[in-house]
């Protein structure tokens, strides 16, 4: 899919490093496919230094030189960057964004030209290949350039194909999720602490606990709901604990956070 194609990454920080690395680890690709951009050299000397990758400071030389582009700057800078590289874009490439809150119809309008547009949304799992990267086409993309985008994001986790209109909520609940579920997992060790485990113990109990109870969701595509009555035993330990957790507001206050978070995540390519 990607032989003799060469693929530029605009903005090479963590995520960007996390595609690198993923797409090599599984194969997808070698390192002189790749060409990284960065604002600074010391950025680009990390990046040849640890992956070995051809990099360069100039966004539109790397366009010039690639195949596919994989746009990784900040939301706010998406606008900036595109009408830097906009006479190099040709209709044989493809652009992959990563960047919240920007629509494939601005970046379209930017490019001005029948440019292949996807837009993505991973979340920070992918920097250990357990991510989930959701995927949307613009009006230009055929379901071959979607099937390019889904070969490079699922070497560093898994990824779902969705309608545009849905991508601010995925930024909402997949994108920022993480960031909610690490307060609800220390808030376990803090638990685990107060119930007398050493802090170490309780770290791994709450952690491991989490990963597999989300394990059992996806592996036995079982309701939430079902796999909590599982669980909960009549007059056992577990139903007191979640009445706990319901008088103290859990459930309505997750659904806040994430519908919040999807509010901000329209605002944001407006800063």
């Amino acid at each position: 899919m990607f032989e003799n194609k060469r693929i530029a990454v605009l903005g090479a920080g963590k995520l960007g490093e996390a595609l690198i690395t993923g797409m090599l680890d599984a194969e997808v690709v070698n390192r002189r496919q790749f060409i990284a951009t960065a604002a600074h050299k010391e950025r680009l000397d990390q990046l040849q230094t640890k992956l070995d990758v051809e990099t360069t400071l100039s966004n539109g030389e790397a366009v010039r030189k690639a195949h596919l582009v994989l746009l990784c700057v900040k939301p706010q800078t998406v606008e900036e960057v595109l009408r830097q590289v906009s006479d190099d874009l040709t209709p044989d490439h493809i652009v992959i964004s990563v960047a919240a809150s920007v629509t494939t119809r601005f970046m379209e309008t930017i490019i001005n030209k029948p440019v292949p547009v996807i837009r993505t949304m991973p979340n920070t799992p992918c920097f250990i290949k357990r991510g989930m990267t959701a995927i949307a086409p613009g009006k230009q993309a055929t379901a071959e350039h979607v099937a390019q985008a889904r070969k490079i994001f699922d070497a560093i986790g898994r990824t779902l194909i969705l309608d545009e209109k849905h991508m601010d909520a995925v930024t909402g609940l997949s994108a920022s999720g993480p960031a909610f579920v690490y307060i609800i997992i220390e808030s376990f060790i803090e638990a685990g602490v107060k119930v007398g485990l050493p802090r170490e113990a309780a770290t791994q109990l709450a952690a491991q606990m989490v990963l597999g109870a989300s394990s059992m969701v996806l592996q036995t595509g079982e309701h939430p709901a079902k796999l909590k009555d599982i669980v909960t035993t009549p007059a056992g330990c577990t139903i007191d604990g979640i009445l706990e957790l319901e008088d103290g507001g859990l459930r309505v206050t997750l659904i806040k956070a994430v519908v919040r978070a999807t509010q901000r995540a329209r605002e944001l390519v407006n800063g």
